[in-house]
């Protein structure tokens, strides 16, 4: 061989390839190939310290914060149910824009308004043929 020290193996039990250009885990500082470079390919034991995500609430504008194992969109819907200041200051109900359509009850973060009748409908409804809405019987795209 005329390079012995080119390459390093893959720091993966299982896997152990030698890599020609292998990539640094940046949380455990060991050297894996392409294929288990990302934090959950290895199971990292240190991907805590890096990947930290803080969602921030739409209504307040405020990080609501996550602990290990929770599902962030969970801990965002209960900020905005229970802990949010805009909500608490203001008053207002988070889902105000009620669905127009005869019979269902759903209502919606924002308006979602048709475009050819005007009427205001859930995510269910917002297709004008979905809310067989009265302006909707034409052609849906334009020839040409």
């Amino acid at each position: 061989m005329e390079f012995p020290d080119l390459g390093k193996h893959c720091s993966e039990k299982t896997c152990k390839r030698l890599d020609f250009l292998p990539l640094k885990c940046d949380a455990c500082e060991q050297e894996f190939c392409k294929d288990h470079f990302a934090y959950a390919a290895h199971k990292c034991s240190s991907a805590f310290k890096k990947e930290v995500q803080v969602p921030v609430c739409p209504l307040c504008d405020r990080p609501v914060p996550v602990k290990k194992g929770e599902v962030p969109d969970a801990v965002v819907g209960e900020h905005m149910d229970r802990d949010c200041k805009l909500r608490a200051r203001t008053g207002e109900k988070v889902f105000t824009y009620r669905c127009s359509k005869g019979g269902c009850k759903k209502k919606e973060m924002l308006p979602v308004a048709c475009d050819q009748c005007g009427g205001n409908f859930c995510l269910q409804h917002r297709h004008p043929l979905d809310h067989r809405c009265a302006r909707g019987r034409g052609p849906v795209s334009v020839p040409g």
